[in-house]
């Protein structure tokens, strides 16, 4: 990963906002990074009511809010920030500007199910999540460890990439964290027990190859009627998770990005942050095998 790295993170100064903001703050101090704060002000339907005259001082009265909150943010916290005041659909500018900016990350707020709190950041996450062919890590929990300490990466027979386990070990070397990789079990298939346990096991030699302390298990529903993402944060809060690696697209040929269920779940209703990748249509997104 580059040195020059830039982390795109979008606020709407709602404190699920703030708090993302926060952890990103945490996070370019990690990857020595810069931060772009991004506003998008949505003034379609503000736009019919006010003259030319008063959307230019509406702008105008917005940049100084946002560069006053960015000078606040850099003395708090000792971290280069710069700032973009966009004009538009939330979800579209954050993905547009992160690719104008080539940021390595957008770190941003949610406040989970869209039918739940509807702050624009929050409810624009899987938008965002869906669109960006840059990782996106979402922050729905309110409160974090400082650090990594843990990081869960979920895996299973078919979807799974090499791509989705680099990314997890450069986490791990920036932080010194240990990864804990899991597949979730449904079915007590002989055949399929012993693929799954002996991908596990190429995946953890990889992983202690490149020098990370790795664990891996295999984990059963203990209710019997959990779903896929149910288990994996159960699983990630009782062994003190710090991040969740998930893959969001498995269809690289898709006009449309595609989110499965369980990625939704797990974005909606993780309190610990969750890291999406899309994987890139000219990497490997077979199943894992070792290098």
């Amino acid at each position: 990963m580059s040195e020059h790295n830039k982390i795109l993170v979008p606020v709407d100064y709602s404190p699920q906002s703030l708090i993302a903001l926060e952890q990103a703050s945490n996070l370019a101090k990690v990857f020595n990074a810069e931060i772009t704060i991004l506003k998008v002000a949505e003034t379609s339907g503000v736009s019919t009511f006010f003259t030319s005259k008063h959307m230019d001082e509406f702008t105008s009265a917005l940049e100084v809010q946002l560069k006053d909150f960015v000078a606040e943010q850099v003395k708090k916290t000792g971290v280069a920030m710069s700032s973009v005041l966009k004009k538009g659909k939330v979800y579209d500018e954050i993905v547009e500007t992160a690719e104008e900016l080539k940021a390595t990350f957008i770190v941003m707020g949610t406040s989970g199910s869209e039918s739940g709190m509807k702050r624009f950041i929050g409810s624009n996450a899987l938008r965002v999540v869906r669109s960006s062919n840059i990782p996106v890590i979402t922050i729905k929990g309110q409160h974090h460890r400082k650090g990594c300490q843990n990081i869960i990466l979920p895996l299973d027979l078919t979807k799974e990439t090499k791509e989705k386990v680099v990314k997890a070990i450069e986490f791990a070397k920036r932080f010194g964290s240990t990864i804990r990789v899991v597949s979730v079990l449904f079915t007590s298939d002989e055949f399929i027990v012993n693929r799954l346990t002996r991908q596990l096991d190429q995946v953890k030699k990889f992983i202690e190859k490149s020098g990370v302390e790795c664990s891996a298990e295999i984990i059963k529903s203990t209710k019997g009627n959990e779903s896929l993402a149910e288990v994996i944060i159960d699983y990630a809060n009782k062994a003190k998770g710090d991040l969740i690696i998930i893959m969001t697209q498995q269809e690289t040929d898709y006009t449309e990005y595609f989110i499965g269920s369980s990625a939704q779940e797990i974005i909606n209703h993780s309190d610990m942050p969750v890291l999406s990748i899309i994987p890139q249509p000219s990497k490997d997104t077979t199943v894992f095998t070792p290098y």
